[in-house]
């Protein structure tokens, strides 16, 4: 599998374990510690080619996403769920199979630039997915299906809304829950 698109990882083990999988680009962020440079590179590459920030799902790898999408608009996202990157009570890319890291890159997500209110907290509510005791496991397990990650109820609700999930995909994941 070919992916046009530069994908940016956290560390060197991560854009290893991406190279095994599929054949692409990589830039490395070397964690929190984003340079100048690297922030340079990776805007460059956006628009060359776009980018697709892959980081780890935890929070680290979620702030180091945000840094980036507040800084280079237009960057697509891939979101690994965390039990396929979990070894040993380590969570990273690197620890993810070359078949999961091709599947969540095959769920690619892009930012929708319109501020949408598709679903609230109701919704979140109505569903189990928040002020549930399942509510964390139906979370991680839809955010699976739909290919935006696991998160708390709040950045689940900001997920759905921002990366354009629609009513019909929402209640089409919901059923295979």
């Amino acid at each position: 599998m070919v992916i046009k698109e530069v994908i940016v990882v956290e560390g060197k083990d991560d854009a290893s374990a991406v190279k095994k999988a599929v054949e692409a680009e990589v830039i490395i962020t070397r964690g929190f510690a984003i340079t100048k440079e690297t922030l340079k590179r990776i805007e460059t590459a956006q628009k060359r080619k776009g980018v697709i920030i892959f980081t780890d799902p935890d929070f680290a790898g979620e702030k180091i996403r945000k840094t980036i999408s507040n800084k280079i608009k237009g960057c697509k996202h891939a979101f690994l769920p965390r039990e396929e990157a979990t070894k040993n009570n380590d969570i990273g890319i690197e620890n993810a199979s070359p078949e999961n890291i091709r599947a969540a890159l095959f769920k690619v997500r892009s930012l929708v630039s319109e501020k949408r209110q598709e679903f609230t907290n109701a919704d979140l509510i109505l569903n189990d997915l928040n002020g549930s005791e399942n509510a964390s496991k139906r979370r991680d397990k839809l955010g699976k299906i739909l290919g935006i990650g696991y998160g708390n109820s709040k950045q689940f609700l900001n997920r759905l809304n921002n990366y354009g999930i629609t009513r019909e995909e929402f209640e089409d994941a919901l059923k295979k829950l």
